[in-house]
């Protein structure tokens, strides 16, 4: 048994239908803990920052429009194996795609707009965390 740590975002569509405590609903379901939270409004050299990994792609522009459009919820999460439970929890990004029960499949807009952001391993969790989170936020 492994406890490991994730970094989350529920994005501008799920808080512009204030459906954080229903997400966080799901996440606590499948047994992970929230030990860290905030709520914000990215600015767009925030948003850019965080995703310059896609800058050379063609959605990068948009991703950043879509990401400052309104606040968003970051989160730390810590669970057994977390980025594969939070990843399963999450489901596919396209919701068409997502499995019943899943964040996406019953709450995203569209494959854009589809609520949430996980880390999609334990470094790129620990960069995304350290990006928003210093280590006295953090109370697991």
């Amino acid at each position: 048994m492994t406890i490991q740590r994730t970094f989350s975002i529920l994005k501008p569509d799920a808080t512009r239908r204030n459906l954080t405590g229903e997400i966080n609903a799901v996440i606590e379901k499948a047994n992970l803990k929230i030990i860290a939270q905030k709520r914000l409004h990215l600015s767009r050299g925030q948003a850019e920052a965080f995703y310059g990994v896609h800058k050379e792609r063609s959605f990068f522009g948009d991703l950043c429009d879509f990401m400052t459009s309104g606040p968003v919820v970051v989160q730390v999460l810590e669970g057994e194996n977390v980025i594969a439970a939070y990843r399963d929890v999450m489901g596919a990004t396209n919701p068409e795609n997502a499995d019943a029960g899943t964040i996406r499949k019953e709450f995203a807009e569209s494959i854009e707009a589809n609520s949430v952001h996980g880390s999609d391993s334990l470094e790129n969790a620990a960069i995304e965390i350290a990006y928003f989170f210093s280590g006295i936020e953090i109370v697991g």
